[in-house]
């Protein structure tokens, strides 16, 4: 169905565009995507101009545009009901959801202190009270579901809920946040997943710079 189109930002910096990106594209959902790069001083004029919340990303299908990224995740997964969007158990499909949106809703002291550049050279960063919370509880999230599910992702086979902590696997190494061998085995995995290998390749050709998130 190629009349889907994803608008989203530098991928070099954009989490929320970089987490339906990736999980319509591991699900094998034929899609195209835009790039319009973010620009701060002028407030996003040119996103502003298709997006009424001036903010990437943004589905747009035959017209009908759909914003926020577990919106967008949410409508490919009832457009394309066959492809494995979500896990297939429905308890699975319930923590899933659940882990999904704490990552939505929290983690602020990561986000806030550890801003998502995937050209940015591995160095570690000091870790804050707030930062050490949000540490410990994804991986709690991390390795108790892959204790479970016996891997390489959360729910066995990658998922939506593993696209929703790709920007944090950019964090936890980029910024060194955990020496943990089950978190490192994770991040293999993820970095190894043809989703996350297509989407850094991308982002590594861009030139656009961030300033406020170069930390």
């Amino acid at each position: 169905m190629s009349d889907l189109k994803l608008i989203v930002g530098n991928k070099n910096y954009s989490s929320w565009s970089m987490r339906p990106w990736m999980a319509m594209k591991a699900a094998g959902i034929d899609f195209t995507d835009e790039v319009i790069p973010f620009d701060f001083l002028n407030d996003n004029p040119a996103i502003r101009a298709v997006s009424e919340t001036g903010k990437v990303p943004l589905l747009v299908h035959d017209g009908f545009k759909v914003w926020e990224s577990l919106a967008i995740i949410e409508y490919a997964a009832e457009l394309f009901p066959d492809r494995p969007v979500w896990p297939a158990d429905r308890k699975d499909r319930a923590l899933a959801r659940a882990y999904s949106m704490e990552m939505a809703t929290g983690f602020r002291g990561i986000r806030n202190a550890c801003p998502m550049n995937l050209r940015r050279p591995t160095k570690a960063a000091p870790v804050t009270a707030d930062m050490r919370a949000d540490i410990d509880r994804i991986e709690t999230i991390w390795h108790r579901s892959i204790r479970k599910s016996g891997g390489p992702f959360l729910f066995g086979a990658f998922s939506a809920v593993d696209a929703m902590f790709a920007p944090v696997i950019n964090r936890f190494e980029a910024y060194v946040l955990s020496q943990h061998p089950e978190t490192l085995a994770y991040i293999a995995a993820f970095k190894a997943h043809p989703a996350w290998i297509a989407w850094t390749a991308d982002a590594a050709e861009e030139t656009w710079i961030v300033p406020e998130d170069e930390a």
